[in-house]
């Protein structure tokens, strides 16, 4: 069995219709989650003033897992199309993952 991953996406709030759209496209991607966050971190020269003085700044998460092969592909895909965008992300193993039938 070809092992499992779980790919989490941070994204500005102001590119989550794309996010979403771009990823509806996506063959590899049989569905996914998102959710707004809020990330809180050291790198104040990304932040408003707001967002410095609030000690947050509003982000969403996009979450999806497939096998480790496809989650390759698309962050290659990810960094290409969205380079500059200061989109965060992680890979996780998943030891299972499916729908209770």
């Amino acid at each position: 069995m070809e092992s499992q991953t779980l790919l989490s996406l941070v994204v500005a709030p102001d590119i989550e219709d794309v996010i979403v759209d771009w990823l509806l496209e996506r063959d590899e991607v049989s569905g996914f989650t998102s959710f707004p966050i809020n990330g809180h971190g050291a790198s104040l020269h990304a932040m408003s003033l707001a967002e410095q003085v609030a000690g947050r700044r509003r982000q969403i998460l996009f979450q999806t897992h497939l096998s480790r092969v496809e989650a390759e592909i698309l962050l290659g895909d990810l960094k290409h199309d969205f380079a500059g965008s200061g989109m965060h992300y992680w890979l996780l193993p998943l030891a299972a993952g499916g729908h209770l039938d």
